[in-house]
């Protein structure tokens, strides 16, 4: 079993701000995040947003097999926070501050740019406990602020940060790169984004991608 590289153990209040434990500042990200989440969510109404829509979104069916990948998401955030944090603290700082661009990026979009999508569907195909669980969502969730889309940005941040630890083996990266790839997709099979949501996002984190890892280089 690997060891830390970081012993948690020893955090406390007063060596919070330390060099060892400094780094734990970022998270605060997400308190900022969830803030301003919580803001653009309630005070922009949906009639003031911009539909956004694409001719691949009426291409591409609904499937409510792809709500399982696309909940998937939070745990693969959590996962991918977690380790970098217990075993490589600097691919946490470059994880945690390509999350946190990409969020200021969004979000200013969002308020700047309000947008929507209406492409959820009005009845179900079926009933089971996968459309149950989309229903689920889709009433926490509302169809504004989706474009560039969050859950393909984070998921392409993950990926680019896994497939530069070279501390775990190849197929373990390569798996968890397809895994963030069928995410991805998924935003637009469950009908959350429109197509145009996941190339916005992938737009937004060309430039994050050269802002996190590749700004210093020459």
């Amino acid at each position: 079993m690997r060891t830390p590289t970081v012993d948690y153990r020893k955090l406390r209040l007063h060596n919070f701000n330390t060099p060892e434990y400094r780094h734990l500042f970022l998270l605060l990200g997400w308190v900022v995040y969830f803030a301003l989440y919580f803001l653009t969510e309630n005070l922009i109404p949906a009639e003031q947003c911009y539909p956004v829509h694409c001719a691949l979104d009426d291409v591409v069916p609904f499937c409510e097999w792809f709500i399982i990948p696309y909940v998937s998401w939070y745990l693969l955030i959590v996962g991918s926070l977690v380790y970098f944090l217990l075993y490589n603290v600097d691919g946490f700082k470059k994880l945690q501050t390509y999350i946190i661009l990409t969020q200021v990026i969004a979000v200013a979009v969002y308020i700047v740019f309000p947008n929507r999508q209406d492409l959820r569907p009005e009845v179900f195909p079926r009933e089971n406990l996968l459309t149950g669980l989309i229903g689920l969502i889709y009433a926490v969730d509302t169809n504004t602020g989706v474009c560039p889309s969050l859950h393909v940005a984070y998921s392409l941040g993950i990926a680019s940060t896994w497939l530069r630890e070279r501390s775990v083996p190849g197929w373990v990266r390569a798996c968890i790169a397809v895994w963030c790839g069928v995410i991805c997709i998924s935003v637009a099979f469950v009908k959350q984004h429109s197509v145009a949501d996941i190339f916005a996002a992938m737009g937004m984190c060309l430039f994050v991608e050269w802002f996190v890892f590749f700004r210093k280089k020459k």
